[in-house]
Parts: C-alpha cells; sequence; structure tokens
C-alpha cells in the first residue's frame, strides 16, 4: 500500500469524449496548466465513447424527429432543432481548428459525409414529415433538405428500404446530404494521443473511489491503481467528472449541495450488425423512424451505415434494455448504491410517473431474435435472420431529478452539475452528448472559471469563430462554416477506401454539397 501523493492544476476523471475535450480545450487556453486524466480500463474511449457503444450519429437535428415537436395548433417548433445543429456546428469548428493546426490528423478516421434521413409510415406521420420539411427547410442551418413520397424517387434513395415493400401505407422521406457519420472513439482516441504530446499526464487502469474538499479548498482524491494495488492521494484546483454512468456516483462522494436529490436510471442497448456484405453495400444514409410509444428518445429506430475500423457496416436499433450497471463494465449493485437518503423520494417518485416506460423496456428485455427482426422488416422488408447479429452497446444513466415539472422527473439530455464554486463539475446524461461535447465544454468552463473568461475570449474565438453569436440569425457566417469545416474535415468531396469482410475493396465517391 501507498500514500504518494501527486498535486495538478486540473484532474479529469474518465478517458471519453468529454474529458478529452475539456483537456483539449485548456490545453489550448493555458498550456503550462497542468493536467492529470484518471481512467479505470486501460485504454481510451471504451465506454461511452466507443464506437460500438453509441449511434456514430453528427446529432444535428436533420434527421431526429425527437427534436421538432409538433404543438397544439398543429405547427412545428423547430427551436430545438436549431439550438441542436448550431451546438454541432462549434464541434465542428473546433476539430476543424484541431486539423487546420496539425494538433490532430485524418479527419477521415473520425469523421465522414453521410446523408441524413426520416422515415415515417402512415398518412398521419406522413403529414407531420411534409410540415416539418417545411418549417426546417426555410432555415438556412437545415438547407439542401429534400421531401419525397414518390415511390420511385425513395427507390432512388433507399433502395434497400423499397426493396420487397408491398404494403400500400403511404411512406414519406426527409433527405438531405449534409449529415455525418462520425466514429468518437476514434476521435477520443486521436484527442488523447494528441494530450499525451502536450505533455498531459494520463493514467489508465486507476480507479477514482473518493473526492474530498480540503481545507484550502482543492480536491483530493483517493485513486486505486489496478495494476499495483496502491492507494495514491491526488489533489487539483479543478476537478471534471466525466466518467459516463459512473459520474453520479462519483458526484455523489463529493457531498456537495448540488449532488442531492438526484438520482439515475440506467438503459442498456443492443443493435442488430449485417454480417452479410452484399446488403451493406445497398444502404448509405442514416435513416431514423419515430419512436414506439413509451420509449424513450434514445430508442428512436434508426438503420444507420455506419464506419468502423474502417470498413462499412450496417447497424439497426437500438432496442432498449435494462441492467442495473451504471456502465458497461460496472457492477450489477451500482443502482442500488446510487439511492442515498437524500435521493429516495426522488427515485420512488420517478418509478411511480414512469410507468409506461418500464413497461416498454419489460417489453423489450422479452424480445427474442426473431422478433428484433421483425421489427427491422419494418425498415427493410426481406430482411433475413441469418444475416444479422446482435451486439449490445453501452449504458446510458438518464439523470432523475426534482424539477418544476414535480418530483422525480426522468430527464432525457445531458446535464452539467457545478459545485458553488465552480471548483469541481461533472456531466451526467446522455443525447445528444458527444455530438454536442465542444459546446458543453465550453459551458464549463464559462461556469468554472469565469475570471479568466474574458482573456480567454479571442482564443476560443479563433477556435470557434461563431463563439458568442448565432448562427440561426447569421446565414452568411453560416455558409462560411459549412465551407470551412467541410474542407478541412474531408466532407467536400470525400474519396473514401471502403473495405469489405470478404477482403476485396472499391472506392467510393461522395460528394456532400455544402
Amino acid at each position: 500500500m501507498s500514500n504518494r501523493r501527486t498535486e495538478a492544476d486540473v484532474i479529469l476523471i474518465g478517458a471519453g469524449i468529454m474529458s478529452a475535450t475539456l483537456g483539449t480545450l485548456l490545453k489550448e487556453l493555458v498550456p503550462d496548466w497542468e493536467i492529470t486524466v484518471f481512467e479505470k480500463l486501460e485504454t481510451a474511449g471504451e465506454e461511452s465513447s466507443n464506437e460500438w457503444n453509441n449511434a456514430g450519429t453528427g446529432h444535428s437535428a436533420l434527421c431526429e424527429l425527437n427534436y421538432t415537436v409538433e404543438k397544439q395548433d398543429g405547427s412545428i417548433d423547430i427551436s430545438k432543432a436549431i439550438k441542436i445543429n448550431e451546438q454541432f456546428q462549434v464541434s465542428k469548428q473546433f476539430w476543424s481548428y484541431l486539423v487546420n493546426s496539425n494538433l490532430i490528423r485524418n479527419p477521415q478516421d473520425f469523421i465522414r459525409p453521410l446523408p441524413h434521413m426520416s422515415l415515417v409510415q402512415g398518412e398521419k406521420n406522413v403529414a407531420f414529415l411534409k410540415k416539418r420539411f417545411e418549417a426546417l427547410s426555410n432555415n438556412p442551418l437545415f438547407q439542401g433538405m429534400e421531401f419525397s413520397d414518390n415511390p420511385e424517387k425513395l427507390t432512388e434513395w433507399i433502395p434497400l428500404i423499397m426493396e420487397g415493400r408491398t404494403s400500400k401505407e403511404a411512406i414519406a422521406v426527409t433527405k438531405i446530404d449534409s449529415g455525418t457519420d462520425v466514429n468518437f472513439g476514434a476521435l477520443t482516441r486521436h484527442l488523447f494521443d494528441h494530450l499525451k504530446n502536450e505533455n498531459v499526464t494520463i493514467k489508465y487502469k486507476h480507479q477514482v473511489e473518493d473526492i474530498k474538499r480540503t481545507e484550502d479548498g482543492s480536491w483530493e482524491l483517493k485513486v486505486w491503481n489496478i495494476d499495483s494495488g496502491a492507494i495514491e492521494r491526488h489533489t487539483a484546483k479543478f476537478v471534471f467528472i466525466g466518467a459516463g454512468g459512473w459520474s453520479l456516483p462519483l458526484l455523489q462522494k463529493t457531498g456537495i449541495p448540488e449532488s442531492k436529490h438526484i438520482g439515475g436510471f440506467p438503459v442498456s442497448g443492443l443493435f442488430l450488425v449485417c454480417n452479410n456484405p452484399e446488403i451493406v453495400a445497398k444502404h448509405h444514409a442514416k435513416v431514423y423512424g419515430k419512436a414506439a410509444v413509451g420509449a424513450p428518445p434514445m430508442s428512436v429506430p434508426h438503420l444507420d451505415t455506419r464506419y468502423i475500423d474502417k470498413k462499412k457496416s450496417l447497424l439497426f436499433g437500438p432496442f432498449a434494455g435494462f441492467s442495473p450497471k451504471f456502465l458497461k463494465t460496472g457492477s450489477n449493485l451500482d443502482l442500488l448504491r446510487s439511492v442515498k437518503p437524500n435521493n429516495l423520494l426522488t427515485m420512488l417518485a420517478a418509478g411511480a410517473k414512469n410507468m409506461p416506460l418500464t413497461k416498454y423496456l419489460i417489453g423489450q428485455l422479452m424480445l427474442s431474435k426473431e422478433q428484433r427482426i421483425e421489427e427491422l422488416r419494418e425498415f427493410i422488408p426481406n430482411a433475413k435472420s441469418e444475416d444479422w447479429d446482435i451486439v449490445v452497446a453501452g449504458q446510458r444513466v438518464q439523470v432523475i431529478k426534482d424539477t418544476d415539472g414535480g418530483k422525480g422527473t426522468l430527464q432525457f439530455g445531458t446535464e452539467v452539475i457545478t459545485g458553488a464554486n465552480g471548483s469541481i463539475a461533472a456531466l451526467l446524461g446522455a443525447s445528444p452528448g458527444a455530438s454536442t461535447a465542444v459546446h458543453v465544454m465550453l459551458e464549463v468552463i464559462k461556469k468554472c472559471f469565469p475570471e479568466h473568461l474574458k482573456a480567454w475570449e479571442p482564443k476560443i474565438k479563433e477556435m470557434i469563430p461563431s463563439y458568442g453569436m448565432s448562427l440561426v440569425e447569421n446565414p452568411e457566417l453560416i455558409r462560411e462554416i459549412q465551407t470551412s469545416t467541410s474542407q478541412a474535415l474531408g466532407l467536400s468531396e470525400n474519396l473514401s477506401l471502403q473495405e469489405l469482410p470478404n477482403g476485396s475493396s472499391k472506392l467510393e465517391r461522395q460528394t456532400i454539397l455544402v
């Protein structure tokens, strides 16, 4: 046993996309600060950020129907879609800055151009999609969106989905070519390679056991070195908890008032992955449908082209599941241990208010593979069970808190909890998560380092030209940013080598209009 102590300016807990982003931002703003990262696994980006544990969608509200709500008067509220889109533009600007500065290379490793589509069936849903299209296509952030309910046009856009379709039910699709597929695992690894080159101390196989405030206002972490078995003590003036589902238990250990009356509800997921390269080759888009009644937003069904390990893949899902673990590599006791006297009533209220969700999750857990294939056939009528395998995706912990809407309200977004003096922050929640990592980490910087903000602002604007501005109110700036980021990230005209499982390969020319 050891009690070796070290000091740093900043400690980041968890080697995922959020810590990677915050660490990279801070290293650009204050290069001389000492930053230490603790990760309990062997490498970066292995939990929620891993490419097999999330949908890989560059969430920008181009296809996600749950970001546009039909109001009682029949109009479509696109305010959330605008917000999400603008936040993703911030991420693309920062990634472009890193590429242009040669801080990270080969952007095709983590981002590729890919059409985003929304697919609905039934006359009522078609009418909704058309109104959504009309509301969005007039907005400069969504220029280039197309709508069609013409079977011939849809066969051109989505041949695999239209093949063998005999139903006479109305069907419609919106399509926009400026969407992306993002490999957040690869991006996370790129960022941590950069941070290592910047002399950031990254300690893998180190698990944070406890966090306590010291007399001088700093934070002391009790850290278990998994390899040696030693217990280490590390202190820092600022701590960021970006440990995915494990952020909530770590936040609770701090004892700060802001950690009280907050609970977490874990939701797991499964994807169907196509193992037939001929079928994979027939589809080239992310196609999102509508969520089932009672389903959480993260369970919106979608058929996605993905690029993982430089290979084109096809995934369908997610199918929701339940596990009491807060991490994929967590313990079955995680949920039980997160229940404290200060959040017990909050958790009980959430259970009583979310019976439809509970019923939905139980139904999802009981599905057989063939029943999942039947759901896939809503998208691909000719789907065969032998062409698809099941992959277990990552764990998500949805925030439960007391709000103006009542006690025990289940939150489906991403939420940052900060201590009153800004010396500690934790990221909780899920979607849209990784896609908006840069925006979220800038919010952390604003809340936790207000005394530095004025001095840092010029550098922030260098990295993110739209910082402090509303893109939707500046159409010319939108065009400039879309052009510059597309060029930097290789999204304008991208020659990508598609390696197929049988070892053959072909060149696909993908053109994205900006």
